[in-house]
């Protein structure tokens, strides 16, 4: 008797384990990120790429006029991949293009512009990744198009040319 019940308590125990993982299953969770747009910019205060110097958000943003923050990081292999396209975007006279450099060593980031030149018309440092999750930065490379301090555009990976294409129709 005592032995039939330890077996159907064992049995409705394990049944109900099974239930709860078959149901997990059917779940995926896949997390995707929120891209919010019209979303306003973080202010912050920084250290300018190579320098002791701090600069503000309110120094580097104006209103009525395009920018575009780049996250990036020398030991990131699609950073590397996206960069030529960062230089094409180089010739928009509209458009002025910021980079955090995020938790990277700074000979290694120094390395990889002089290599692949230098987009960038200010670069900020990010050693510490606080910066990069005041933007809501997942990782590197994102990429935010900003008008009048504001969010219009967030890509999440690497640029390609079907977000060259249309960073280009936005500015217009």
């Amino acid at each position: 008797m005592k032995n039939n019940f330890f077996l159907i308590l064992t049995t409705i125990i394990f049944s109900l384990i099974f239930y709860v993982f078959y149901k997990s299953l059917q779940n995926p969770n896949i997390y995707k990120p929120n891209i919010e747009t019209g979303k306003k910019i973080p202010n912050f205060e920084a250290k300018i790429f190579g320098t002791d110097t701090i600069i503000s958000s309110d120094e580097i943003f104006k209103n009525n006029k395009y920018y575009l923050v780049n996250i990036w990081a020398s030991w990131c292999a699609p950073c590397r991949v996206e960069h030529p396209l960062l230089m094409e975007l180089t010739s928009q006279e509209d458009l002025e293009i910021i980079g955090i450099n995020y938790k990277d060593n700074i000979l290694n980031a120094k390395k990889f512009l002089k290599e692949l030149n230098n987009p960038y018309n200010i670069i900020i440092s990010d050693k510490n990744g606080i910066l990069g999750i005041e933007w809501g930065a997942y990782g590197v490379p994102e990429t935010f198009l900003i008008y009048n301090n504001r969010i219009i555009k967030k890509i999440i990976g690497p640029l390609n040319e079907s977000f060259i294409i249309e960073i280009n129709e936005l500015i217009k």
